[in-house]
């Protein structure tokens, strides 16, 4: 089990949806390890990994004992130069990720960061004009929904169903800290945005899929550092209620206070409430039990049912926005709804009361 989720990188099977060498990429900028299941996710779905470049030659290292097939790029503009390479993944500081992913589109490549996309509106009002203007795609790594299977299958049964119209979505998004294997940019609010922008946007961007909304309006946001006054701009809880466009509503709550008792890096579990039922996710672990993470349990009309899916339904996602680019479709995740997903948690964040 991973026991920070700083190197969280989930693996499934392998399922191709194109040929060999019909999709390259790159990954650039490798300041998260969250770039690793990035590159595992469109691997598995027939993605060729061609290029990595960082300034820090120990990154490019480490990355490639992973990924020995990756060639070293002397520079970004190596990758950007290359006509082949049609997607760029990158996990870099989240206050570097908007520009960069600027840049990428207008070389011509569509771009795979990590979360959160943005760390001000600014950013995102300017990526919205270049994937207008460009007509390349701005993806984000949504990775406590899209790379937990458990979220997937929630996904499904939800667009069976099987829990009638979706009303509300709890969360709890608990990290580890483990701040002596943290970056010093970990640290800075300017480079990480904020708590509710940084690991919260996981929580609005779930909130949004399994409510089926298109939009939300923040009712109320909180945020403190209520016990690492060593690190002064950390935030290591916050909390945040919406109501979304459709009537559904969402708490949530994320915090940096997992116990080093816990078998991995945070108990996340989700709880989504509708007209028929209810389903409730235990994303990474079942506490004090050996069943491992990915369970699942549904109550409704027929009975109850618990699910342990940990293998057994995989990572659709991947293969689907590697169509997506392909084509030019919107299979995998709508540009609007990865960009409102992002817009949300920045507006929860600048409105958030700093509880001293």
């Amino acid at each position: 089990m991973s026991q920070t989720g700083y190197d969280y990188a989930p693996k499934g099977k392998p399922q191709p949806v194109c040929r060999p060498g019909e999709f390259t990429f790159a990954a650039v900028a490798l300041d998260h390890g969250h770039i690793y299941g990035q590159c595992n996710g469109l691997i598995e779905a027939g993605g060729e990994l061609r290029w990595v470049y960082d300034p820090d030659p120990l990154k490019v290292e480490t990355f490639r004992k992973t990924f020995p097939q990756a060639q070293i790029a002397q520079s970004l503009e190596q990758v950007l130069e290359d006509a082949e390479i049609r997607l760029v993944a990158s996990a870099a500081v989240p206050s570097d990720r908007g520009p960069l992913g600027v840049r990428v589109m207008r070389a011509g490549k569509h771009y795979f960061t990590d979360k959160p996309p943005f760390t001000d509106l600014a950013q995102l009002e300017e990526a919205r004009r270049v994937t207008a203007e460009t007509g390349k795609k701005y993806l984000v790594y949504y990775s406590e929904r899209l790379h937990v299977e458990c979220a997937v299958f929630a996904g499904d049964l939800i667009g069976q169903g099987a829990i009638g119209r979706v009303l509300q979505v709890l969360g709890l998004g608990p990290h580890r800290l483990s701040a002596k294997n943290r970056p010093a940019w970990f640290f800075q609010r300017a480079k990480y945005g904020g708590i509710l922008c940084d690991i919260g946007s996981h929580q609005i961007e779930q909130f949004l899929f399994f409510a089926g909304a298109s939009d939300a309006a923040i009712t109320s946001a909180r945020i403190a550092n209520y016990g690492h006054k060593e690190y002064p701009e950390l935030e290591d809880f916050g909390d945040a209620s919406l109501i979304a466009d459709n009537g559904a509503t969402s708490y949530f709550r994320v915090d940096w206070f997992t116990p080093d008792g816990l078998r991995t890096w945070g108990d996340g579990r989700t709880m989504i409430l509708g007209t028929d039922g209810y389903i409730e996710m235990r994303k990474y672990i079942d506490v004090a039990r050996d069943s491992g993470g990915d369970q699942l349990f549904l109550v409704n009309q027929h009975g109850e049912q618990h699910f342990a899916l940990g293998g057994k339904v995989g990572f659709p996602f991947f293969g689907r926005l590697i169509l997506d680019c392909i084509h030019g479709t919107e299979t995998a995740m709508t540009q609007r709804h990865a960009f409102k997903a992002a817009e949300l948690c920045l507006k929860a964040q600048a409105v958030a009361q700093r509880i001293e």
